[in-house]
């Protein structure tokens, strides 16, 4: 069951996740929490190979059927002509599925890439900034206005801090954010001013 961070002091949520606000993770803590962690992001599907791409389709129930009249043309009616000129055709479909099945896939891919944000972080005492896909547990990460927040937070300052979270909440305006530990275990979602999300937008003012 995931820990309800908004509800935890700031000194209890520094011991716990062993960092230092002063100045985050090392650059050794960081690569054996990446090690062991994994990397910050939502695990990829395995890829289907040509060939299941390929079967995947004849799965469809109009090409079943095409299929179908396909034999039935050839064996029972003698029609060969006819059933040569469907396969033909039911085979060049599947091509052509496989083709923008790979297309599409290739454009989701790239767009996921530009979706990614990098991250400013204090690492060993040094602002570094890092492919979000990069941060781990303990991170301390530095937010202010125009970023995209790179992963679930819990923030420990926040300087006039307000983050557009429409998506998750459909608030109109943007969340005026706070670091005050909050009360309470069934705090509503847009209540928990504590806490930044991944992928909402920073609007203005700064935090950590």
């Amino acid at each position: 069951m995931a820990k309800n961070y908004y509800t935890e002091s700031i000194p209890d949520v520094e011991q716990e996740m062993k960092t230092s606000l002063a100045d985050g993770l090392t650059n050794e803590q960081a690569k054996q929490r990446l090690a062991e962690y994994g990397p910050n992001a939502l695990a990829a599907k395995k890829k289907k190979s040509m060939l299941m791409r390929f079967l995947d389709q004849f799965k469809d129930f109009m090409i079943i059927v095409l299929i179908i009249a396909a034999i039935l043309s050839g064996v029972v009616a003698k029609e060969w002509a006819d059933a040569a000129i469907i396969m033909i055709v039911v085979i060049l479909n599947a091509i052509l599925g496989v083709f923008q099945e790979a297309r599409s896939e290739a454009a989701i891919e790239a767009l996921k890439e530009m979706a990614t944000p990098n991250a400013h972080v204090r690492r060993g005492g040094a602002i570094v900034e890092i492919p979000s896909t990069d941060l781990v547990p303990g991170d301390l990460v530095l937010l202010e206005a125009g970023d995209v927040v790179p992963a679930d937070l819990r923030l420990v300052k926040a300087h006039s801090l307000k983050i557009e979270e429409s998506a998750l909440t459909g608030e109109s305006v943007p969340v005026e954010k706070s670091d005050e530990t909050l009360q309470g275990k069934d705090v509503a979602l847009g209540d928990r001013i504590n806490m930044a999300y991944s992928n909402t937008n920073v609007t203005y003012g700064s935090g950590v």
